[in-house]
């Protein structure tokens, strides 16, 4: 095995803009799925990378800023709430299979959304948030608190409500990212919580996600991928959906594709299929009935629910766009050695704060969420049942200064 390490980084030393047969744009994949990095910065990720071991934890390694996309993990979360209008009003639906696929196209419609090239979001640091609020034109609201509850396992917590669309989501994250040779894989276990509000007796739909890869990142050009199975399920309506998120082989198959089955667990009977590429259009076909449209991108990829969130001037000094602003200028301005910079300026604070909790023998206290005997993360609130007085509540709970909410 070593001995393949060691010939694969050997190969790195030529420039990655070399004309190479293994360098072309890999075929069926979108250009914006892929980066291209310069001579300076191949060498970088070289330097880097003859650090590594195959199958190595990747937690704890500094990746290169060039790499970074310029906003946290906590606010990335935000991609899977830019579609409301594909689950606002699922609860008026009597139809039960209904309900499911509308939690389905919500899901699946956040895939789309990501910046161009293979760029990782940075890891938040503990004690971060990151808070917003959505002005819809119908005059509703929505509302959005993500805290990094946990360093060693790093854990996100998330939390989306909105009192007059009876929706609720919530869940966390626990990303485990290895080297794999030519590959980075990132494991993201944890799940999405997604409760029609309007319909109590649904309980909780709950959805795992799918690994990602950054190929090519020895040689070659690096490609972002979606792979393996995740699930969608309600227990209490016995519905279940087996998505496989598929990676291209080496010699066929196609980049984004997506396949599924959505069954019926309590007498074990296939309702209908998924296909299409999450990248463009996904489509479900019954086993009775017409083939529908799930999610279109080139039609509604950019219809975008637009966000509120403080100016930074008015941000906590631990709320992400905040914390991260000057790590965010140097990258946009491509200033490589000022974002370094900037980055071992915030890990060096996150560590001289660990150290002064230890030796006041001190835990940290999320602030917005608190962990269950089951292990689960919920927020330190409870929802009010009247949705004006809801929605005034949670406002005043997630932009309250300071605030420590107990349940």
């Amino acid at each position: 095995m070593m001995g393949l390490f060691s010939q694969a980084t050997s190969k790195i030393q030529r420039p990655r803009g070399a004309s190479s047969l293994e360098d072309k744009m890999p075929e069926d994949t979108d250009p914006d799925d892929t980066s291209i990095l310069d001579e300076q910065e191949g060498s970088v990720i070289s330097s880097m990378i003859s650090q590594l071991r195959v199958g190595m934890d990747l937690h704890k390694v500094t990746f290169p800023t060039f790499v970074l996309e310029p906003r946290s993990m906590l606010e990335r979360i935000t991609d899977f709430m830019s579609h409301p209008d594909l689950i606002f009003g699922a609860e008026s639906c009597d139809d039960p299979e209904e309900r499911f696929l509308r939690v389905l196209q919500y899901y699946l419609a956040g895939w789309h959304i990501k910046p161009k090239g293979v760029k990782k979001p940075y890891n938040p640091v503990l004690g971060e948030f990151f808070r917003c609020r959505y002005d819809y034109p119908d005059g509703s609201k929505g509302f959005y608190i993500a805290e990094q509850v946990s360093h060693h396992p790093p854990v996100s917590a998330f939390y989306y409500i909105s009192p007059a669309n009876k929706l609720a989501i919530l869940g966390e994250l626990r990303p485990k990212s290895k080297f794999l040779g030519n590959s980075v894989s990132t494991v993201m276990e944890g799940e999405n919580r997604i409760l029609l509000m309007g319909r109590p007796d649904d309980g909780e739909y709950v959805i795992s996600m799918p690994n990602m890869y950054a190929r090519g990142i020895l040689w070659g050009k690096m490609v972002l991928e979606l792979g393996d199975t995740c699930t969608a399920r309600n227990d209490r309506l016995g519905l279940l959906a087996d998505l496989q998120f598929k990676t291209k082989g080496y010699f066929s198959g196609t980049y984004n594709a997506i396949a599924g089955k959505v069954r019926r667990t309590t007498n074990n009977t296939d309702l209908g299929e998924i296909s299409g590429k999450w990248s463009s259009v996904m489509e479900y076909k019954p086993v009775k009935g017409n083939k529908r449209t799930l999610f279109d991108v080139a039609k509604d990829g950019q219809k975008i629910a637009p966000k509120w969130v403080a100016p930074e001037e008015e941000q906590e000094p631990n709320e992400s766009r905040r914390l991260w602003s000057k790590l965010t200028a140097a990258i946009v301005a491509k200033d490589m050695d000022r974002a370094t910079e900037a980055k071992s300026a915030v890990e060096e604070s996150q560590r001289e704060q660990r150290r002064i909790r230890e030796e006041n023998a001190e835990s940290h206290v999320s602030r917005f969420f608190q962990q269950t005997k089951e292990g689960r993360w919920i927020p330190k609130f409870i929802v009010p049942s009247d949705p004006v007085a809801a929605e005034n509540a949670v406002q005043e709970w997630i932009w309250s200064p300071l605030s420590q909410p107990t349940a």
